[in-house]
């Protein structure tokens, strides 16, 4: 079971794709989000989710207080569980009154990405979390990540979850890593602007 850890929607449960997704787990989310609210980049950020999947990494966020999240996903099914968990996550602000503004493209990364970064009043985001499938090539990932950099806030964090069997992120120009910590299976890349 996928569900909110904490904040305005903590514990309401998220749908997940019937296939071709792998949730991250609560262990790692917590990890994830922990380090961020350490680092104060949650509240009123303006977050970026790619290979979002199911959602739950970029609504954990909008639940933590998040200004704004964009959910990335380019598979129809997929799409339409994030919408749906959006939905659900956003009916938790209606007590409180400010919603975060969610927005669910379907698109692949690479095309949203190269779009973003051609229209010169893109928005620039506080946070990328880039969750790709584990099969995903290294050459993808790292025309992902060359493409996000001039989407980047200056201070802006960027997380890469992946399989611990896979290599460390190519890293461009513009984006240095500052850790590593790795979960069972998973590993975490982070990352900022240099």
């Amino acid at each position: 079971m996928t569900r909110i850890i904490a904040g305005a929607a903590g514990s309401l449960r998220l749908d997940v794709p019937r296939s071709g997704t792998r949730p991250t787990s609560d262990r790692v989310r917590e990890a994830i989000f922990s380090a961020l609210e350490s680092w104060g980049l949650i509240d009123g950020a303006r977050v970026l989710d790619l290979y979002a999947g199911s959602g739950a990494l970029g609504l954990e966020a909008a639940s933590r207080g998040a200004a704004a999240v964009t959910l990335v996903e380019k598979h129809l099914q997929a799409a339409q569980v994030a919408g749906r968990n959006a939905r659900t996550v956003l009916g938790a602000f209606t007590r409180s009154g400010s919603a975060p503004l969610v927005e669910v493209v379907r698109q692949s990364v690479q095309a949203f990405l190269d779009s973003a970064g051609e229209n010169p009043a893109a928005p620039r985001w506080d946070v990328a979390l880039i969750d790709p499938p584990y099969d995903l090539g290294d050459a993808e990932l790292a025309a992902n990540l060359a493409a996000l950099v001039p989407l980047l806030a200056d201070d802006a964090a960027v997380l890469v979850e992946r399989s611990t069997r896979s290599p460390e992120p190519e890293w461009p120009a513009g984006l240095a890593p500052v850790r590593e910590k790795r979960y069972g299976e998973t590993a975490l890349w982070w990352a900022e602007p240099a």
